[in-house]
């Protein structure tokens, strides 16, 4: 290739040229010889991880006496643990597997019913060395990091046409046709189901489009005052079923219910709006930036959507630790990331975790205050992909 380039180099000259007048401008043709004479580098992209899943198969259903529906639904959640107190927590056994993701699914008539499951292919993560504790402040301060989401254009349209409102007050996340995942504290307090989770119903934002005034009148009003944008209302659509894992109802009042603090809504009816897909979720440091994303119903925004990005920090095997600005209301919002997949050569947005709300743990008499999300690991994955798709074939890779 060197040699070529000097005979190119002798070839520049006027008198050279006009000796072989066929031999191109030896510019470009040592441009593309170069080329051809590199491997092919792809870019680097932060890819989703190719993974097998387990399988979590449903064994035997029975019913269950039906509920109370008294509670208030609590839209924060608290624990006396925090994240070292999560890492130094032995790994849950097989047996407690299944008993974590045996789940309870109320019926839209009020009809309690437990399942029991068995869980397959599965590898018992092994026990690690908790981090040491970090110092640094998980308290929201200075300036506000929300975006509230304006203009039909932008609601609309995917992704933030995906994030949905409960009656209850909580947010979530279309993940299928009739589907929606949102927190499980949202619907059920840890020992019972709240006050409207019988007749729960999700809704969707929508244009509410202004009365057109009389066409005499058009013209003038419309000089004298511009219309101002549509607003936005709600279409609501029931809930069929509900389904929670018995690991949040059974663990809520000890360590392990925040790594469970997840449910999905079975709708009545289609919504008709694009989902986005249920991903496993991958370490925090191979994130893009290292940042998660997420869009709820903030309560201190009533009618609009409140969009936020923030960095990830602390993660444990089923939970991740983040410093996104966020009002109750939120809760039950899918936490998301986009990446590349490699199998369809293109980009995909995925749910990998559940927000699940600011947690405030008492350690040696003050209080702390973290942001915390339910991370969608391979065993929850599984199950939350039965749930929506109703078979294990088509839940294989997450």
């Amino acid at each position: 290739l060197l040699e070529l380039y000097c005979w190119l180099r002798a070839c520049k000259s006027p008198s050279s040229m006009a000796s072989f007048p066929s031999i191109p401008s030896p510019l470009p043709l040592l441009s593309l010889l170069l080329l051809l004479s590199i491997p092919a580098v792809a870019p680097i992209q932060p890819q989703w991880p190719l993974q097998r899943v387990p399988v979590v198969l449903p064994q035997v259903t029975e019913d269950r006496p039906a509920p109370h529906f008294q509670a208030d639904a609590r839209l924060d959640v608290t624990s006396p643990c925090d994240p070292e107190c999560h890492k130094k927590a032995p790994p849950p056994s097989y047996w407690d597997l299944r008993s974590i993701l045996s789940y309870e699914t109320l019926h839209s008539n009020g009809r309690l019913t437990e399942t029991a499951v068995g869980i397959y292919g599965y590898t018992a993560r092994p026990q690690t060395t908790p981090a040491p504790p970090s110092r640094r402040k998980r308290q929201i301060f200075g300036h506000d990091g929300r975006f509230s989401i304006v203009g039909q254009d932008f609601l609309l349209n995917y992704p933030f046409s995906a994030a949905v409102k409960l009656s209850t007050g909580c947010s979530g996340t279309l993940v299928g046709d009739r589907h929606v995942l949102t927190a499980a504290h949202c619907v059920h307090d840890g020992k019972n189901y709240v006050k409207g989770a019988q007749k729960l119903r999700v809704g969707f934002l929508k244009p509410k489009h202004r009365d057109s005034p009389n066409p005499a009148s058009a013209t003038n009003a419309s000089n004298a005052h511009p219309s101002p944008p549509d607003k936005m209302k709600f279409q609501w659509i029931r809930a069929k079923r509900t389904h929670v894992p018995k690991g949040w109802i059974k663990g809520n009042g000890n360590d392990i219910g925040m790594d469970y603090d997840y449910a999905l809504l079975e709708l009545k009816k289609a919504h008709k709006r694009r989902h986005m897909k249920l991903g496993v979720s991958p370490p925090a440091k191979q994130l893009p930036g290292r940042r998660v994303q997420f869009s709820g119903y903030d309560n201190d925004r009533p009618g609009q959507l409140v969009y936020r990005f923030c960095r990830a920090g602390e993660e444990t095997p089923d939970l991740l630790y983040q410093h996104c600005d966020a009002q109750p209301g939120a809760s039950g919002s899918g936490i998301y990331a986009r990446m590349w997949d490699r199998r369809r050569r293109r980009w995909e947005r995925k749910v990998i975790g559940v927000f699940s709300g600011h947690q405030w743990v008492d350690r040696d008499g003050a209080t702390q205050e973290f942001n915390v999300a339910v991370r969608v690991t391979p065993l929850k994955y599984a199950q939350i992909c039965y749930w929506i798709k109703g078979n294990y074939v088509d839940c294989r890779e997450g």
